[in-house]
């Protein structure tokens, strides 16, 4: 047994009293699978996270290339990965996933134990002491308490898309200033729970720093956190450098001096030539002919993995012609998907799916669904049916008027509009113009519904229904972009939320996926993968088998063998 599988067993026996408390997985088993000797609270507070391999070195400054061009600074409010992607390092959570083992064990963070009631209705969290911000403040059970009530209830004027994790959330109390304590109004499932508190999302702020900027962090940019590495300086569209903190609370850590975030559009050109030529060393969401050459390149590393995100086309249903679900469907319908998905082979990894994440248990099986009108490989009957839909909504002769269809600047969203553009207009007869912005345009007129179609992307915090159901399609839910409002898909969810017989609750997922069928929240264009290439001398990663790229993102482990 080598050193890092010496270190992952003894992990594993080191946290399975937490983990299965928590309902996490680990190594691929779910806890309740081992439900013999589970208790229902865990001590971690000796607990001390380190990087996976033996002698790390101190120092040096890691270049990282990633998108980094945030809509705004407020990370809670934000879904995409230009925020978190350099945001993340500054900022813990109350637990955090374990990044030596892709993720997949719940490990202490700014809590180092926690409880959870025997009627799953109460989780208490023991916080750590001596825990400063980057200001110089200590942090305390008041500052989660403040984090946490904005995100269940955002005030008026914030959108947090996580909320949604927290619905049964009825009462967070700081019972002491280092006890905090979570009252379901409902049992959900543990670890739903607890996979909700690790989401890198969640990160913790001051509740000062809420008070002193009215509950609403855009606008500030250096937003103090407790975590890792804090903010130095930054360069709109170029690069956001990071420093170690070197009063950070896990001693020993981070090991790296600094972070310089440089910024690089997905699977550009760009991005792929930064890592191939060692401008940077570690490249995130890069094209698969970069990933192809980094493979065959003598100290180089690549992985792919399921990223936690919706490639779709959202169709503003309070502008005609999409207020009626006749069209919704007709457009839906005349979306070649497999088409699609060879459109960008080169530019991105994707796989056809429909409304449900298609590589997880709950979607329907992929033969299936491609059996499926909309889904087939030869769209003749599915435009036959998308046209007499169209007649029956008085669109026989087309719609008279030119639609407007926003694009984010990423190479996949400019390749599938033009493709979905030539669809739409030789099927149905539509006049589309494409209208390409950049990220923070994109998400501020798609919110204010300054669009009538919108291809881009968003992401979701777990693989459960439960979570995107609720902030993707329910009404008002927060990315429900396209203003959708289904009263039959609403009656569902809460069946869903909180239906305990796996059977019974996939049947109801399965009623809901039907509605989205007939009547389209979104129009998924497909569901991707993403490329990771880095140097071997980049250690303290463990990317191979991570599910989204918002979890993992402390740096804390990382450390440079040169």
């Amino acid at each position: 047994m080598d050193n890092r599988e010496e270190r992952s067993h003894v992990n594993r026996r080191k946290f399975v009293k937490g983990a299965a408390a928590a309902g996490a997985t680990v190594f691929g088993m779910p806890w309740h699978a081992r439900a013999d000797n589970v208790p229902n609270e865990f001590d971690g507070s000796k607990f001390q996270l380190k990087a996976p391999e033996p002698n790390p070195k101190a120092g040096g400054v890691l270049r990282y290339a990633i998108t980094s061009r945030p809509p705004h600074f407020d990370f809670h409010q934000s879904g995409t990965i230009n925020s978190l992607g350099c945001q993340g390092c500054m900022f813990d959570n109350l637990v955090r996933r374990d990044p030596r083992d892709s993720g997949k064990t719940i490990i202490p963070d700014l809590a180092h134990s926690w409880e959870v009631a025997q009627d799953a209705k109460t989780y208490t969290f023991h916080l750590r002491k001596e825990v400063m911000f980057h200001d110089g403040a200590e942090f305390t059970s008041e500052d989660v308490k403040a984090t946490y009530d904005r995100i269940v209830k955002p005030p008026a004027g914030v959108s947090i898309p996580r909320s949604t994790l927290f619905t049964a959330v009825s009462e967070i109390q700081a019972r002491d200033k280092y006890t905090i304590e979570f009252k379901l109004s409902e049992p959900r499932p543990a670890s739903f729970m607890m996979a909700a508190f690790a989401s890198g999302w969640n990160g913790i702020v001051r509740k000062k720093t809420l008070e002193d900027n009215q509950y609403n962090l855009r606008r500030v940019v250096d937003i103090p956190g407790t975590g890792p590495f804090k903010s130095k300086r930054r360069v709109e569209n170029e690069v956001w450098v990071m420093e170690k903190n070197k009063d950070y609370w896990n001693k020993g850590l981070p090991y790296l001096d600094g972070i310089e975030f440089y910024h690089a559009l997905p699977f550009s050109p760009e991005l792929g030539s930064a890592i191939l030529s060692n401008r940077v060393d570690y490249a995130r969401i890069v094209d698969p002919v970069t990933a192809r050459k980094a493979k065959d390149t003598p100290g180089m590393s690549s992985t792919n993995f399921y990223q936690s995100v919706i490639q779709g086309t959202w169709m503003n249903d309070k502008k005609k012609p999409f207020d009626d679900p006749r069209v919704r469907r007709a457009i839906h319908l005349c979306l070649d998907r497999p088409v699609l998905v060879d459109v960008v082979k080169d530019v991105a990894p994707m796989m056809m799916g429909g409304f449900i994440y298609p590589f997880s248990d709950f979607a329907t099986p992929k033969d299936q669904l491609a059996k499926r009108l909309g889904y087939q490989s030869d769209t003749t009957a599915a435009v036959k049916e998308a046209k007499a839909l169209m007649a029956a909504a008085g669109y026989a002769n087309g719609y008279k008027g030119t639609l407007d269809y926003l694009v984010r600047e990423v190479a996949s969203f400019k390749l599938w509009s033009q493709a979905i553009q030539a669809m739409l207009q030789q099927a149905l007869g539509l006049d589309i113009k494409l209208r390409t912005v950049v990220e923070s345009v994109w998400f501020d007129d798609i919110k204010s519904g300054n669009y009538d179609l919108a291809i881009g992307a968003i992401v979701s915090t777990l693989l459960d229904p439960s979570d995107y159901f609720n902030a993707w399609y329910k009404k008002d839910g927060p990315q429900n972009y396209g203003f959708w409002n289904n009263d039959g898909f609403n009656a569902l969810l809460p069946g869903i939320d909180t239906e305990v017989d796996t059977a019974k609750r996939l049947a109801l997922i399965r009623k809901a996926e039907d509605i989205c069928e007939q009547d389209p929240p979104v129009l998924p264009v497909s569901w991707e993968k993403i490329n990771d290439v880095w140097f071997n001398y980049v250690k303290g990663h463990n990317p191979y088998e991570y599910f989204g790229i918002y979890d993992c993102v402390r740096f804390d482990t990382f450390w440079l063998d040169k």
